[in-house]
């Protein structure tokens, strides 16, 4: 039996009518998907609250991003297969209702471990959901409407990350810290309501066990796992001077290959190796990495920057951050309907895109230790458009390259790789600002030199440069990530080739 036959049979099967129903249980599984990436936003940015609520640690507290975010983005990579065996409703209802649980749990742990225990716990049924939407897309809906469904699923990258300042600000500041945890409770009870009125319900395939591939998941699930934890806790454990970091990463890059390797000649496969062929999805998994640095830095050097230099808090950073995020709902749909036009070539939306996220970034290249939050408001105005712009041509690339019962193939590899490129960019972004940081206060302390102002009030003077060198370092990543758009823009022109949507309207 090859392995496109039992794999997918569920793919190849007469998709149920399009209608309201099958809309209902998409927007259930979108709004599952929403909250669980805002879960893991909200918690990050409203850690030092979490930590001075249940005493914990900074040390402590980094380990509960670090184990949340590792199974979240294992999970990714499972989950397909899993929705394949158990019936995609059935998985994604069990995941959905698992993730709700363990939310409403986390406040009442009663030691450190305990809570390390249920988030590790939570990151695994979270990071199941975001291939689950990616395959309702591709699986329920028509041709003419598929796009926008991919639209519905670039929010996740756009949309999402925006909401976790404005929220993690509105719980911590006006409500309660437990409120970081159970905001999820509501849309998550409305989303498995949806999803179990609008799925169908797939009967269960336990015989695909026969066959199943353990040593892919002995091999694949740690070695996620052991590279995600290295690459989050590198900058803390300065990187590779630290034992823990090299045999993390080291031993994770180790069972990844090994992992790799043997699904090259799987017969039912977590990763069909051979799909990396297809021109455009390679293309698409590439760029998506060093967009999704891009947008991750777009959100982390504001929001830093304000709250060390400005002394802001995650409330007063909100707006910024939910200009860029709100208009998305509109953006997004709007670049659908120009994609879906066969006249328009989707490469070059995504350079318009990409050149709109340059330019943005020079001109926070710009900032000065003058700027407020109104000074950003101009670069949120070119991410409105430039973000959708740049995500939702990498979809239509990716999947439009495959034909349908490779599906479930392109979600876990497209989900996969987008998780581990959000944790790369948090580690490239990090080990940036602090090489960047401490070499501007060299230079700024070397130019100062024996001045008679270094005699004349120490300590102010010592903020002042520490404030200098956060304002040129914040200007130095704009300038990394512009270079990074500029570079991407740059491949456009070779890699991909022309697709057009299916069946466009004319």
């Amino acid at each position: 039996m090859t392995s496109l036959t039992a794999t997918v049979p569920v793919a190849a099967a007469a998709p149920p009518v399009f209608g309201p129903r099958i809309i209902i249980g998409l927007v259930g599984v979108l709004l599952a998907v929403l909250v669980s990436g805002l879960n893991e936003m909200v918690t990050k940015v409203a850690l030092a609250d979490i930590r001075g609520a249940l005493a914990i640690g900074y040390d402590e507290g980094t380990w509960l991003v670090a184990c949340y975010t590792a199974t979240s983005v294992a999970a990714m990579a499972f989950a397909p297969w899993c929705a394949v065996t158990f019936s995609l409703r059935r998985f994604t209802l069990c995941a959905i209702g698992l993730f709700t649980l363990l939310g409403v749990l986390c406040p009442f742990a009663p030691n450190y471990e305990s809570l390390l225990l249920l988030r590790t716990l939570q990151g695994l049924a979270g990071g199941a959901l975001p291939p689950m939407l990616m395959t309702v897309a591709l699986r329920f809906l028509p041709a003419n409407v598929k796009l926008y469904g991919l639209a519905g699923y670039a929010l996740t990258a756009t949309f999402g990350p925006g909401l976790g300042t404005p929220l993690a600000g509105l719980w911590t500041e006006y409500v309660g810290w437990q409120w970081t945890f159970w905001q999820i409770i509501a849309p998550c009870l409305i989303a498995m309501a949806a999803v179990a009125y609008g799925l169908p319900q797939d009967p269960l395939r336990l015989e695909r066990f026969k066959s199943f591939n353990w040593r892919g998941v002995l091999l694949g699930f740690p070695a996620i796992c052991m590279l995600v934890i290295g690459i989050l806790q590198g900058n803390r454990l300065d990187w590779f001077e630290s034992s823990l970091i090299c045999g993390l990463i080291g031993g994770g890059l180790l069972l990844l290959v090994l992992f790799l390797a043997g699904e090259w000649s799987q017969p039912i496969p977590f990763f069909k190796m051979q799909m990396l062929g297809i021109r455009n999805l390679s293309f698409a998994l590439l760029t998506l990495a060093g967009v999704l640095v891009v947008l991750q830095a777009v959100i982390i050097i504001p929001s830093s920057y304000l709250a060390q230099v400005q002394g802001y808090r995650p409330v007063q950073t909100a707006p910024i951050m939910l200009l860029a995020a709100l208009p998305q709902l509109i953006a997004l749909p709007l670049v659908a309907a120009l994609c879906n036009f066969r006249w328009v070539d989707c490469r070059w939306v995504l350079g318009i895109g990409l050149s709109m996220l340059a330019l943005s970034c020079v001109g926070g290249s710009q900032l000065t230790s003058a700027w407020i939050r109104d000074d950003f408001y101009v670069l949120q105005w070119l991410q409105i458009f430039g973000q959708p712009m740049a995500v939702l041509p990498l979809l239509m690339l990716s999947t439009g390259s495959i034909n349908p019962m490779e599906g479930p193939f392109a979600s876990a590899w497209f989900n996969t790789v987008k998780g581990l490129s959000a944790v790369i960019a948090t580690g490239v972004i990090e080990a940036l600002t602090t090489a960047r940081l401490h070499f501007h206060s060299t230079m700024l302390v070397d130019r100062l030199g024996n001045s008679p102002l270094a005699e004349h009030d120490s300590a102010s003077l010592a903020h002042r440069l520490h404030e200098q060198a956060l304002v040129l370092t914040s200007s130095d990543l704009y300038l990394c990530m512009a270079g990074i758009a500029v570079t991407l823009i740059l491949l456009i022109f070779w890699l991909p080739t022309r697709i057009y949507p299916p069946r466009a309207p004319t």
